[in-house]
This record gives C-alpha cells, sequence and structure tokens, in this order.
C-alpha cells in the first residue's frame, strides 16, 4: 500500500502535513514537524518584521474545533528564510514555504528575495488572514487577487501556489478558479479559518482581540472545507493540486478530504490539540480505510467522490 502524492515536480511520502499556524513558528516546532511522519511540513505564515500578534487569550480550543484570532505572530521573514535554507542544504527541497505579508509591495519583497535565493521548495501565498484587525481579506476581493498574482508571476518563476478563505456561493467559486487558471499556480491550500465567529462561554466571549471575533477551525467547519476541495478540483486546470485543510481529526476526515479531490491534506486544530502524535494516528487510520475497501494507493480514489 502506498500512501505516496505529489505536487508540481515534488514527491512526498505520504499525505500529511501540518497547516501554516499549528505548530510551526519556532525552531523547536519546526524541529519537531521535521522529526514526525508526515509527508512534509511548512512554516509559520510569515511578515518582513516580526510580530507579536494579537493580545491573548487567542486562541481557545472548543469541543468541536478551535477559535482564534492570532494576527500573525511570526519571526520574520529572514528567520524563516534562513531555516529553509539550512534545511534546503541537507536535501530537504520538498518544503513548504508561508507568506502572508501585510501588503502587496510587502509579499513582492519576500518573494523576490525568495526567487533570489536557493530554495527550490513550495511557497504558499496566504491571500485568506481572517484575524489582522484593518486588514481585508485578498481572496475576497477579486480583482484584487488577479492584481496580486498578475504582479507576483511578472518575476516568480519558483513553484508557488496561494491559501484561500472559504467561498460559500456558486459564483465565487467560478470567479476565482477563472482567475487561478490564467496563472501557472502550482496549488491551492482551501480552506482557511472561517472568519469572524464568536463563541461564548457563560456570558462571555472566550478571546480577546476584535471583541471576541475570530476564525473558526476544526469540525465546525468540515464540511465547507469539502466542499472547496471539491468545487477546486473541478473547476481548476488539472496540473494545479488541491490540498486540502479543515476539519481534520481522524483517518476518515483525511478519506474524504482526498475523495474531494486533495493530493495532501493539512492538519491545524488536531495538531494544535495532540501535537505530532496526531500524523501517526492519521495515518494508521486511512491505511485501515483503504485496506477495507482495497484500495493500493491514493490515487486509486482521490476525486472519486460518487455523484448522485
Amino acid at each position: 500500500m502506498s500512501l505516496e502524492t505529489s505536487i508540481s515536480d515534488k514527491s512526498f511520502t505520504n499525505c500529511l502535513m501540518n497547516a501554516s499556524g499549528a505548530k510551526c513558528m519556532t525552531l523547536e516546532e519546526l524541529t519537531n514537524l521535521k522529526n514526525a511522519p508526515c509527508g512534509t511540513w511548512i512554516t509559520k505564515s510569515c511578515t518582513i518584521n516580526p510580530r507579536e500578534g494579537n493580545p491573548s487569550p487567542r486562541y481557545v480550543d472548543l469541543a468541536l474545533g478551535s477559535i482564534n484570532s492570532m494576527g500573525l505572530p511570526n519571526l520574520g521573514f529572514d528567520f524563516y528564510l534562513n531555516y529553509v535554507l539550512e534545511e534546503h542544504l541537507d536535501g530537504n527541497d520538498d518544503l513548504f514555504f508561508s507568506v502572508a505579508g501585510l501588503t502587496l509591495e510587502e509579499n513582492v519583497e519576500m518573494l523576490h528575495k525568495i526567487q533570489n535565493s536557493d530554495f527550490s521548495g513550495c511557497v504558499e501565498l496566504n491571500l485568506s488572514c481572517p484575524n489582522i484587525p484593518g486588514k481585508p481579506q485578498t481572496g475576497y476581493d477579486f480583482e484584487r487577487t488577479h492584481e496580486v498574482l498578475t504582479q507576483v508571476f511578472s518575476f516568480y518563476k519558483k513553484p508557488l501556489g496561494v491559501k484561500l478563505p472559504p467561498y460559500f456561493d456558486m459564483v465565487h467559486f467560478e470567479m476565482m478558479a477563472e482567475i487561478l487558471n490564467q496563472f501557472p499556480i502550482k496549488f491551492v491550500t482551501c480552506i482557511n479559518s472561517i472568519g469572524n465567529a464568536l463563541f461564548i462561554d457563560d456570558e462571555a466571549v472566550v478571546i480577546k482581540p476584535k471583541g471576541g471575533f475570530g476564525g473558526i477551525g476544526g469540525a465546525y467547519v468540515k464540511p465547507t472545507a469539502l466542499a472547496n476541495v471539491r468545487m477546486f478540483y473541478k473547476l481548476l486546470r488539472k496540473d494545479i493540486a488541491i490540498i486540502g485543510c479543515g476539519g481534520v481529526e481522524n483517518g476518515r476526515d483525511v478519506f474524504e478530504h482526498i475523495l474531494c479531490g486533495a493530493s495532501m491534506v493539512q492538519v491545524g486544530t488536531q495538531l494544535m490539540k495532540d501535537d505530532i502524535s496526531v500524523f501517526s494516528r492519521l495515518l494508521n487510520e486511512l491505511e485501515e480505510i483503504m485496506k477495507l475497501k482495497n484500495y493500493h494507493s491514493i490515487n486509486d480514489f482521490k476525486g472519486k467522490l460518487i455523484e448522485l
């Protein structure tokens, strides 16, 4: 049985990775991911300069997931670029580097530096952070998204994909797919957390930033995540891989993301809850499902969701 998969010209021993933001900010966390049984790992979405992020409490586990308003805390672009370059020297050129500039100019500056570096892995351009006060999500502005990608691909030639917010309207799926299909994008990650949810404990909100509003993740978002994976799998060019993210608690959830069309599956909330031990459990549970169904590889069922 094989759990191998690929994106662009990169091959991975299995389909699992962390979601950017989950256990991937510090050197210690990145080292733990390196030693975990996931197929690859991705850095924390970074900005040019280090950020402390929003005030605490800003992340809370919930019964069916999590709510957060982190505000992009990170150690700054130079820290993560130096990290991936050191890993590149060790032969790890299949890492993912996440970029989330606060402006187009900041993204362009970081991508120029990556383009001119020795890093040859994949970059995930985050167009969907919902937790920066006063900053809209680029992925909901279709004209702006086209402008961003036009500027980026005017010079960037290495493997690059985009992380998208969740979409809820069929027309919006079609509009975004039409834009993405115009560019040499290698993958699409969907979805980021569902922004601006509100969770109340007794008579109070549970996180401090933005009056308690935050991105919701975990089982709450799985149906929306699967819908986004499925629609983009159907609408995008077949050379654009889908990375599914949202609501992965067990092997069945991984199986369903792949069934909808995902080539890889990211784990966020459950990684925060269980740490890196989650990957072994998910892989074992996925293998058991595949054995029961007599599937020998991921490609045996990827994208083959039965429609009535």
